[in-house]
């Protein structure tokens, strides 16, 4: 068993930091007031999801408490928690413009992350029973083992990718921050160190990759939508996409929008990356948490490029 790291993120203590957070949330709920979903189940259409009004964790009740910002429960807050990350991208109206700020993806540290990330760190960030269940979700999605012709992205990467056992691909690429960690990564056929909050540009040709892989990591990217835009490039036609995440990350180093806001919210704005990128099919949120209430929660979301004829 590797070591653990259980570092803080959404729905654990501390709150984000004064300096950055509440001037900022009015505004970034507001732009968010024109998404709307369907719910056809529920005989309501166009309801309008805000974003941060869905989360389940008690730190961001004490958040929105703590400025004045808690005016009664919204319609995410009364449904069930447990469905709320694959209901979030259900029906979704997209406004017409990208609705964030560029202070959304502010983070409370904004030194270079070269620095943050150079000492190797060879442990995990969510527990056994999460990597188990990313890990299975991968053998489901995945193309076969040593599958010709087949070449995979794990963006973000470190010393272990949690593929599944044994796999393999003639061309399995990492991209990360430190040399040591991508080194001793045994999946990886080759690996690039590149900060993509530097250098969004991926080094690669154009519709080059089956597959591309982002564990516990979308939440740093301070300039997604020009990633997600690269995506979209490397990836062959009718390549697959796939973000995963949980409720843990170095809540210093991850974007504004992120820590202040909760797990459903998250599925949402990994969404409108996909969306605002163009050229994806429209993205789908997985909830394949294991064991929840009881292990680190566990949420996929995931799209396809657009095929070409």
């Amino acid at each position: 068993m590797a070591n653990r790291l259980k570092p803080i993120c959404a729905g654990t203590l501390p709150l984000p930091h004064p300096k950055i957070f509440p001037q900022k949330l009015n505004a970034g709920l507001k732009n968010w007031s024109n998404i709307r979903i369907n719910n056809n189940n529920r005989n309501r259409t166009n309801r309008r999801l805000v974003l941060g009004f869905g989360v389940v964790c008690s730190s961001w009740s004490q958040f929105m408490n703590m400025f004045g910002l808690q005016k009664g429960n919204s319609f995410l807050a009364s449904a069930k928690q447990t469905s709320a990350v694959e209901e979030a991208l259900k029906n979704v109206e997209w406004p017409e413009q990208f609705p964030f700020k560029p202070e959304d993806f502010q983070r409370y540290d904004e030194s270079n992350d070269t620095f943050f990330y150079d000492s190797p760190r060879f442990v995990t960030h969510i527990d056994d029973y999460a990597i188990a269940a990313l890990t299975k979700y991968y053998s489901e999605v995945f193309p076969p083992s040593n599958t010709p012709g087949v070449s995979m992205l794990d963006m973000c990467s470190s010393w272990v990718s949690h593929f599944p056992k044994g796999y393999k691909q003639e061309r399995i690429v990492g991209m990360g921050l430190n040399e040591e960690e991508l080194k001793r990564n045994p999946v990886l056929t080759k690996y690039i160190v590149q900060d993509l909050n530097v250098n969004p540009k991926l080094p690669f040709e154009d519709n080059s990759f089956d597959v591309i892989t982002n564990v516990v990591s979308v939440d740093y990217l301070n300039k997604p939508l020009e990633v997600f835009m690269e995506m979209k490039r490397i990836l062959k036609p009718s390549g697959l996409a796939i973000m995963s995440f949980s409720n843990r990350c170095f809540w210093t180093k991850a974007i504004s929008i992120w820590t202040s806001t909760g797990d459903a919210d998250h599925a949402m704005i990994v969404g409108a990356y996909f969306h605002y990128a163009g050229g994806f099919e429209p993205p789908q949120a997985v909830d394949i948490s294991p064991n929840p209430g009881r292990s680190d929660p566990m949420y996929i979301v995931y799209s396809r490029k657009v095929s070409t004829a």
